[in-house]
């Protein structure tokens, strides 16, 4: 199965690449960005493009692409799975496959704040723009925003963002800003995931742009997550990132979904390579809380 995956993706490419935009143009779209169950449920692949590539103690998981398209096919066949979030490479792959019909799409927008680099926080745009979103029939983008507010390129990743948000708005396409409060340390740059942080980045993130319509947050799970989603009447998703405790991240999660502003779940890495192996089963149990 995943060879012939990996063959009908290769073909394509190098024999028809323009079968990318056939894709995209017959896809069958979501009809709401919620589930029957009244929340989104995204499954977030967006990591390679950064040079993430390390789940627990492995540092290249994610680097085998056919062994990620195959977790993804696998997630995206769950009932209750509603969208996926990747870059481009990705998602031509997974149009490609036929499996985003009746999924809600989003495009990662800027992926060159590499992981590990003296220059991560200047993380410019070099994934999709909106005018593409627009083209290929998706539902938003995603921004990862980090604000260091010692660090000089600040500025700058704020006024991407904010132009990124315009434009999104200004075509009716969800722009999902995922901010964080970040400092260096040791040479590497650390997300603040304390409360206090993570609500000043909210109310930063908020006020990005000229319209706001269309704006929704992805944010992570901290201690009181009441305060931090009442920083904000923006939409918010929720991010799971690298789980160690299972147990532990879907109470906090399913605590979380409980506030009105949040509208469901973008997860990626727990998801797809959990420590069981069960893509499917960890799946299941993160739709169960919606």
């Amino acid at each position: 199965m995943l060879s012939d995956n990996v063959s009908r993706i290769v073909e394509a490419r190098v024999g028809d690449p323009g079968a990318v935009a056939a894709a995209a143009a017959r896809r069958v779209r979501a009809t709401s960005l919620l589930g029957e169950h009244g929340k989104a449920m995204i499954i977030a692949a967006d990591h390679p493009a950064r040079g993430a590539n390390g789940v627990g103690g492995d540092p290249t998981a994610m680097a085998d692409r056919f062994k990620l398209l195959d977790r993804l096919c696998v997630a995206l066949e769950r009932p209750g799975v509603t969208g996926v979030l990747a870059t481009a490479d990705i998602l031509d792959d997974l149009l490609l496959l036929g499996v985003l019909d009746g999924k809600s799409v989003f495009g990662s927008m800027n992926r060159a704040g590499l992981a590990g680099s003296v220059f991560e926080i200047d993380d410019r745009f070099t994934g999709y723009d909106a005018e593409t979103i627009a083209a290929m029939r998706f539902d938003g983008g995603k921004m990862l925003t980090r604000i260091a507010l010692q660090d000089p390129a600040t500025p700058s990743v704020l006024e991407n963002t904010a132009r990124a948000v315009d434009e999104l708005n200004d075509r009716q396409l969800i722009a999902l800003v995922e901010p964080f409060l970040s400092t260096w340390q040791d040479g590497r740059v650390r997300n603040d995931l304390s409360t206090d942080a993570v609500v000043k980045s909210v109310t930063i993130a908020s006020g990005l742009g000229r319209r706001t319509a269309y704006t929704w947050l992805k944010l992570p799970v901290v201690e009181d997550m009441e305060r931090v989603l009442a920083a904000s009447t923006l939409p918010a998703l929720l991010l799971g990132g690298e789980v160690t405790d299972p147990d532990a991240a879907f109470a906090s999660w399913g605590k979380a979904l409980k506030q009105p502003t949040a509208q469901g779940l973008v997860v990626g890495r727990s998801l797809l390579y959990p420590s069981d192996g069960d893509v499917a089963g960890a799946v299941d149990r993160a739709v169960s809380l919606l």
